[in-house]
């Protein structure tokens, strides 16, 4: 009987420890994606759809993502072309996009709206890296402290006698290992940002 407790305790264990991994691999996940989604937005001299992204348009008396009354398309490597479902809404796009910080002129020929995206100088594109390292480092922040709350759970199931102590020590280093490869992750991510903003 005592054995059989023991094999339903280690199992018991195990599934709870697994359970640790998984939320804070969860959380990391969901920290990567939001890197990238920033990371969308800076712009890099190249056209991207990403740059309208939170642009929003006030759709009869809504205030309406771009995405949603617009095509968007990127037909060159400079130009974003927007073409409104209904005529009437271009030039609210076109005043929509004078007021965001894009810091791009839009032409509108009354069928669509262009933007012609700016070659970027050394200078900005020195600031745009540095926009990005400072992105890499609050998500990996984040990470850490995803590693922290996975830590804590530990310790508690290991006060609660649910794992052993030598499962505890095994559940740290997987934690620290887990961690170590979302931080790889995002240095891999802030590097291809960075060829992609410094490339002219």
């Amino acid at each position: 009987m005592l054995n059989i407790v023991k094999i339903l305790f280690c199992i018991f264990g195990g599934f709870m420890l697994q359970n640790v991994y998984k939320s804070l691999k969860t959380n990391s996940e969901k920290a990567v994606e939001s890197l990238i989604h920033s990371l969308g937005k800076l712009r890099t001299g190249r056209a991207n759809s990403g740059m309208l992204e939170d642009i929003r348009v006030d759709y009869y008396g809504t205030m309406t993502l771009l995405s949603q009354i617009a095509n968007i398309s990127v037909p060159e490597a400079r130009m974003i072309v927007i073409k409104p479902w209904e005529k009437p809404m271009l030039t609210k796009i076109e005043k929509a996009i004078q007021a965001s910080d894009l810091g791009i002129n839009p032409v509108n020929n009354g069928e669509m709206i262009m933007l012609t995206v700016p070659a970027l100088t050394e200078e900005r594109r020195k600031d745009l890296v540095k926009s990005a390292k400072k992105y890499g480092e609050e998500f990996k922040q984040s990470l850490r402290t995803h590693r922290h709350d996975a830590l804590d759970l530990l310790k508690n199931l290991e006060k609660d006698k649910s794992v052993t102590e030598d499962e505890a020590k095994k559940g740290k280093d997987k934690i620290q290992e887990i961690l170590n490869d979302f931080i790889k992750k995002i240095d891999d991510i802030i590097k291809a940002k960075e060829d992609e903003i410094m490339k002219v």
